[in-house]
């Protein structure tokens, strides 16, 4: 597996991580731990050395399973888990006690003496990211904490972070059918030295064509509650997925894979972290590592995307709003 360094941190995991949560959150009922076990130390086995999980994911069951999971391999790899969320309650909580009170519970169920990367999941608005940044500071000199890390925020916070504690990574969405971050973004890691983990890299499954109008969701998926996943979406956007399908023909690929070579392609310090469940997904996911465009392929996959319009928020309204702070 080929291996990536985050920005100037000097952070170094593998081109793809492995983004965890589907494995206890968010798209159904938890996946069988044993199963569950087994497929991440496989992506070990398989050169993945980068692990991305939360607390809110369960909400706690995600960290355990990566510990239970890694324990046997924790020299060998990297964990990233994040901070923020009011668990239990709505809202948000970014206050410095709740930081160091979720930092040393994530490192027992992490069964591990440092979090590798501790991101900020996102940006309160009632506690100053200045703040927010000097705790982590603090925690990165106690040696619980190696980097910190911030999660869907804006160009102003990010800046403002790194000036206090040095932000070794962005995570936010980012794919070809989300490249919001390419215009505000993309320029002040690149200026700052900070790494960017695209999440949802294959647009929640759109991307690999296995979604279309008529795919049911489980009543847990909350896929079910985003605009861009409503029937009518789903069938209008099928236009994005047949031009990729029609690239992915011509590089013998599949369009995962195109989706996350792309990705890869974009800049040398980004890491994207698809997650899956299936270990055929995970391999399939892993071969895109071996997909090297020319930069006549990436032009024409720019103009062949740029007719086609994504119908669709990729959040509900009350979660949108908490994004890009």
């Amino acid at each position: 597996m080929q291996q990536r360094t985050l920005g100037n941190s000097g952070l170094r995991v593998s081109a793809l991580g492995l983004g965890c949560m589907g494995l206890s959150h968010g798209y159904g009922p938890a996946a069988d731990r044993t199963q569950a076990v087994a497929l991440i130390r496989k992506a070990v086995e398989l050169g993945v050395t980068f692990f991305d999980t939360a607390e809110v994911y369960g909400p706690f069951a995600n960290e355990a399973l990566l510990g239970e999971a890694l324990a046997p391999l924790r020299r060998d790899v990297v964990i990233a888990t994040k901070f923020g969320f009011r668990i239990g309650q709505t809202g948000l909580d970014s206050r410095p006690e709740h930081i160091r009170e979720v930092a040393d519970a994530a490192l027992r169920r992490l069964d591990t003496d440092v979090i590798d990367l501790f991101y900020q999941h996102r940006v309160d608005p009632d506690v100053p990211i200045e703040d927010v940044a000097g705790t982590v500071g603090d925690l990165v000199r106690a040696g619980k904490v190696k980097h910190f890390g911030l999660s869907e925020a804006g160009a102003a916070t990010i800046r403002r972070a790194h000036a206090v504690q040095p932000v070794a990574a962005l995570q936010s969405e980012y794919s070809l059918w989300w490249r919001e971050p390419e215009r505000e973004i993309l320029p002040p890691l690149e200026e700052l030295g900070i790494g960017f983990v695209p999440f949802s890299p294959l647009g929640r499954g759109f991307l690999t064509g296995a979604i279309d109008e008529n795919t049911a969701f489980d009543s847990n998926d909350f896929r079910n509650s985003v605009p861009r996943f409503a029937p009518e979406a789903r069938k209008a956007n099928q236009a994005l997925v047949g031009r990729i399908a029609g690239i992915a023909a011509k590089k013998q690929a599949t369009p995962a894979q195109i989706a996350l070579a792309w990705l890869l392609a974009r800049k040398p310090w980004i890491v994207p972290i698809p997650g899956t469940t299936k270990l055929s997904r995970l391999q399939e996911n892993l071969a895109a590592v071996d997909i090297v465009f020319s930069g006549e392929e990436l032009a024409a996959i720019d103009a062949a995307l740029a007719a086609v319009a994504v119908h669709g928020e990729r959040y509900p309204k009350h979660l949108q709003e908490t994004v890009g702070r």
